[in-house]
């Protein structure tokens, strides 16, 4: 028989830290490292990058469908608050998801359309431009020159007689018109499809997050879920914002700057600093090259060609170095070499939109990677 005096046990329950998950950056004091858990397994990490070198190649083949939804996506991101100011003010979801794309690619039209008169009045300039440009590179002439010696002293030793093989070089004709046919066509394809899937993203709603969750079988599940899709949405939403409106700012001092020193055009200019500036580093280093050449095309003199550069790249500097720094670190850290990487390996995927895409992606991987605990170390990786 059991003892009458034993006292019952008292029920045992999990522990709060147990519970919960750990913060993704908590620093642990403890030898075992639980927080950036590497796999042990050799196997994980062939498994892993097969599956991603399949998954870019995906991407890659269908990047026709894939970036504009890609797009879309992130678009949706940045206008989602403007969506939900609309909603607070009892603006049926429908009609407020496709106010703010009206307005946005309404804008983009008047702007393209303000400014294809300067852009054409610059493009008439360019051949008249060039005994001007070839004067600005006359100290560049020897090196060029020097260059092309060698290169035709190369050809001369390739096509040596006494060689069985040779190369035989068909010309064909490139179909200029087909090709610009086809280019239009393209875009105008995407630009439907980015618009079609931004609009059902705004008017849905959270619907996917709510059958993701309602999908998911654990309680910590479902809040890990929940927390990933609002940091994702909550930071690449202000980073957007927050870039935004200092690419405007920096395209307005910019056009305030090359109205004063005599460029002209100064809507075209700010513009174009604008939509460049979304690229991180090489859209302003492209912007300069830019300004060098429109400003050889504009003043007589080398120092007057060289002051326009000089003004974007200050004006740039002052952004890059102080503002953009004071109003994202404390949300972003990125390496800034993975930075780089991703830039190039990006636009070589999806080109020029894909370079404008390549942080917004970088900083949603980052948030996933924090946010589970198997890809911690990873994330830990991506942190500047």
């Amino acid at each position: 028989m059991a003892s009458a005096s034993t006292p019952p046990q008292e029920p045992s329950f999990p522990k709060v830290q147990d519970a919960c998950p750990p913060e993704p950056n908590a620093v642990l004091t403890g030898a075992d490292d639980v927080e950036m858990p590497l796999p042990s397994n050799p196997l994980t990490f062939f498994v892993g990058g097969l599956f991603a070198l399949v998954f870019l190649a995906a991407l890659y083949v269908a990047s026709s469908i894939i970036l504009p939804i890609v797009l879309a996506f992130v678009l949706k991101l940045l206008l989602q608050p403007a969506v939900s100011v609309l909603e607070r003010v009892h603006l049926p979801r429908a009609i407020g998801a496709i106010l703010p794309i009206l307005m946005v690619f309404g804008l983009l039209a008047g702007i393209g359309a303000a400014l294809s008169g300067p852009a054409a009045t610059w493009a008439q300039r360019l051949p008249e431009g060039i005994p001007r440009l070839e004067a600005h590179l006359a100290s560049l002439q020897g090196p060029i020159q020097a260059l092309q010696q060698v290169i035709q002293q190369a050809e001369r030793v390739a096509d040596a007689p006494g060689q069985k093989g040779s190369i035989i070089a068909v010309r064909r004709d490139l179909g200029l018109t087909d090709v610009l046919v086809s280019g239009t066509r393209a875009v105008l394809d995407g630009l439907f499809t980015t618009i079609l899937v931004l609009y059902f993203l705004l008017a849905s709603g959270d619907i996917f997050l709510r059958r993701i969750v309602e999908i998911l079988p654990k309680f910590g599940d479902k809040r890990q879920a929940v927390d990933i899709s609002q940091q994702i949405e909550a930071d690449i939403s202000a980073y957007l914002m927050t870039i935004t409106a200092l690419n405007a700012l920096v395209g307005v001092a910019t056009a305030a700057a090359m109205y004063l020193c005599g460029l002209g055009d100064p809507l075209l200019w700010g513009v174009a600093v604008f939509l460049l500036n979304y690229v991180p580093i090489l859209g302003p280093l492209f912007g300069t090259v830019i300004f060098f050449l429109a400003g050889m095309l504009t003043f007589d003199s080398l120092w007057g060609a060289l002051l326009p550069p000089a003004l974007y790249f200050g004006i740039h500097l002052l952004e890059g170095e102080t503002l953009t720094p004071m109003l994202l670190a404390r949300r972003f850290t990125l390496n800034p070499v993975l930075v780089i990487l991703s830039l190039v390996f990006w636009f070589w995927m999806w080109g020029v939109p894909g370079a404008i895409l390549a942080v917004p992606m970088l900083a949603i991987l980052k948030i996933v990677c924090d946010r589970v605990r198997s890809l911690r170390a990873l994330g830990h990786l991506l942190e500047g």
